[in-house]
């Protein structure tokens, strides 16, 4: 990565309103999970927004986060026996965490970007990848999910309804309220204001 020095101008208020869309509430409420999901051995992460980037940049945690959520045998991530300390290597592992997570069914306008998280441009984006995971996790209800449920909002989920074939018949009788009606309706008697004056 380049090394870049302070921003100016238009580039810094741009940045300072990004970084004050993370929320440190929101933070704890993460690493609650996280270390509930994934167990103590994940340790905890200095409070505030540049501890929290620490913490998961080398794509560890969050790999051992995605893997925990899938049952014994079936683990999209390998994790390696040390934590990786090249940094090309270390972006590999947070992309391979976002493969897994859109696999899992975060949609892309959910997921961070790799940089986001190593060079702490966006957080709050990491933030809500991480919490659209935890709301899918919540959703599908499948024992893999561990901690407290109400941390995250349930997806909607498909209701199908099934109707027989007299119930179908009986619909097409009936003319709903949107359509309107035009009995009634016609348009004598009105007018539009004098017509137009053509003097040659």
């Amino acid at each position: 990565m380049a090394n870049k020095g302070p921003a100016y101008g238009m580039s810094r208020d741009v940045q300072s309103k990004i970084e004050k869309k993370y929320d440190d509430e929101l933070e704890d409420r993460l690493v609650e999970w996280i270390v509930a999901q994934c167990g103590a051995a994940v340790g905890r992460p200095e409070r505030g927004r540049l501890g929290f980037q620490v913490w998961l940049k080398n794509g560890i945690v969050l790999s051992r986060l995605v893997n925990s959520l899938y049952p014994d045998g079936s683990k999209p991530i390998k994790i390696p026996d040390t934590p990786p300390t090249m940094v090309f290597k270390q972006m590999e592992q947070i992309a391979q965490f976002l493969k897994a997570a859109e696999d899992y069914g975060v949609i892309k306008t959910d997921m961070f970007q790799t940089v986001d998280l190593f060079e702490a441009k966006d957080m709050a984006a990491v933030q809500r990848t991480l919490m659209a995971l935890g709301s899918l996790a919540v959703t599908k209800n499948d024992g893999n999910y561990h901690g407290d449920p109400n941390w995250f909002m349930k997806k909607a989920q498909e209701h199908k309804r099934e109707f027989t074939e007299s119930q179908l018949k009986e619909g097409k009788n009936i003319i709903g309220l949107q359509m309107g009606t035009n009995k009634g309706a016609s348009q004598a008697g009105m007018s539009y204001g004098r017509p137009r004056q053509i003097i040659s």
